[in-house]
């Protein structure tokens, strides 16, 4: 191995991973919920926000729907 490498001449190029990257979003989330994933967190080794995009990444691949009726406000 050299001890140091002449870079000057490399061509760049796309990153091809970039469209599979994660895209950051804000969201308010109650503390009870990120209390409950933090501590899922702490007992599997997985970061807390790996954890809840693992979550709706099931809810997305199985399809699952949130059966919940709103109630207008006259």
């Amino acid at each position: 191995m050299k001890k140091e490498y002449d870079l000057s001449n490399m061509k760049s190029r796309k990153n091809p991973y970039a469209s599979k990257l994660k895209k950051p979003v804000t969201m308010r989330l109650c503390e009870d919920v990120i209390a409950y994933f933090k501590e899922m967190a702490d007992e599997s080794g997985v970061p807390y926000q790996s954890l809840i995009n693992l979550y709706l990444r099931d809810c997305m691949t199985h399809h699952r729907r949130v059966d919940i009726q709103w109630h207008k406000q006259l």
